[in-house]
């Protein structure tokens, strides 16, 4: 057989193990466990992270205000250094919807070793402290809930004994480039955190989405969030692993009620969006660069160069192995395409959104060797740790 074959072949059967050996990654029916109502209804403080939020805040906050709890309940939301106006405008929301009661508080400039949105939650987790609260709901700023996320958050977490309940916002799709992009963005981190895997009493990975934490405020002592991860980029998964290590347990699964309404309608706000932390992912290292590179040429590359070059050159084992590995991929993909409500015909085209996220990859390492690292809301880490390992 030629080398295309065997290469061929090879992709063929890392899909085979891909789909069957981690954790059936692909599926999407991790969702809130099923859960019965407490006898009683803890004290819960919900904190927001916000620096220039202004744009999403009417979409966001009022969900918060509103929500359905049975117990007692209020919101801290600590503007961080914002300059559109998030605090003023967070007050009039407040005024103007009701609901829970809401206190904004400010914070400065970061001390040196702290990324911005741990900085903030530092303070907003202090706050919260002081009102001795049973649990903490870490919410960004751009997430929509239903009006009884929380209510489901809380029972779920009390019925299951869990120390962190983490749903995975589901990301705005609008426009034609977060079609194409965003089904694949969760695709790719539960390829990496295989949510089933995650959610194993004992398991060693160890993940959450940032957008929606319950975090009970005892298991955030014994892991001491966030001072122990302060320095983190991806501080969702960070979190999880302190917790993890500390001996709390964790879940994280696909979220029905819980939804971002941060727009990205542009290639370009996707691609910075993936960019500022890829390659923090990767620890900063070239020989992990190298091998994601690789693997990712490997997996989603070869399936489609396979069937052309083989089709054109007649090598038919090179081109039934490409074809059947690309069905396989674009038929692990389709799970995912249903959740996002988007049609069926995206699901080939996965080797080339694989092809942009590989790109993107590469960018964040520029972007890092060039001293810019990661940036986000005009503050630039330049040397920034990746999630501590367990």
């Amino acid at each position: 057989m030629s080398a295309l074959a065997w290469t061929a072949l090879v992709s063929l059967a890392a899909w085979g193990w891909l789909l069957l050996g981690t954790g059936f990654f692909w599926r999407t029916d991790q969702r809130l466990p099923p859960h019965g109502e407490p006898d009683s209804w803890p004290d819960v403080v919900i904190v927001v992270p916000a620096r220039d939020e202004a744009a999403v805040l009417p979409a966001a906050l009022p969900s918060l205000l509103a929500q359905d709890y049975p117990g007692r309940a209020e919101i801290f939301l600590v503007d961080d250094g914002s300059t559109d106006g998030t605090a003023a405008l967070a007050r009039e929301l407040a005024e103007r919807h009701g609901g829970l009661p809401l206190t904004v508080v400010r914070t400065g400039e970061p001390e040196p070793g702290w990324t911005g949105k741990l900085w903030a939650l530092r303070h907003g987790i202090a706050l919260a402290r002081a009102r001795g609260p049973e649990y903490l709901l870490l919410t960004d700023a751009d997430i929509a809930h239903a009006p009884d996320s929380l209510r489901a958050l809380v029972a779920s977490a009390r019925a299951g004994g869990l120390d962190l309940v983490s749903q995975m916002a589901r990301l705005r799709i609008v426009s034609g480039w977060e079609r194409l992009v965003v089904p694949a963005f969760v695709y790719f981190f539960g390829q990496l955190y295989p949510f089933r895997r995650v959610n194993r009493p004992g398991g060693r990975t160890a993940a959450a989405a940032g957008g929606c934490v319950l975090l009970r405020t005892g298991a955030a002592e014994r892991a001491d969030v966030p001072a122990s991860i302060r320095q983190a980029v991806i501080d969702d998964v960070a979190l999880a692993r302190a917790v993890r290590r500390s001996g709390g347990r964790i879940w994280l699964g696909l979220a029905d009620g819980v939804e971002s309404v941060r727009p990205c309608p542009r290639l370009a706000d996707l691609w910075r969006m993936v960019s500022r932390s890829a390659y923090a992912q990767l620890r900063h290292s070239p020989v992990l660069l190298a091998g994601t590179v690789a693997g990712l040429a490997l997996v989603y590359l070869t399936p489609p160069a396979a069937l052309a070059a083989g089709a054109f050159g007649g090598d038919a084992v090179a081109a039934g192995a490409g074809a059947l590995a690309w069905a396989v991929m674009a038929g692990s993909y389709l799970p995912m395409l249903r959740y996002y409500r988007q049609p069926a015909a995206l699901a080939p085209l996965l080797p080339f959104i694989a092809l942009l996220y590989l790109l993107m990859t590469l960018d964040s390492a520029r972007l890092h060797h060039r001293g810019r690292g990661a940036a986000w809301k005009g503050r630039v880490y330049p040397r920034p740790r990746a999630a501590p390992e367990p």
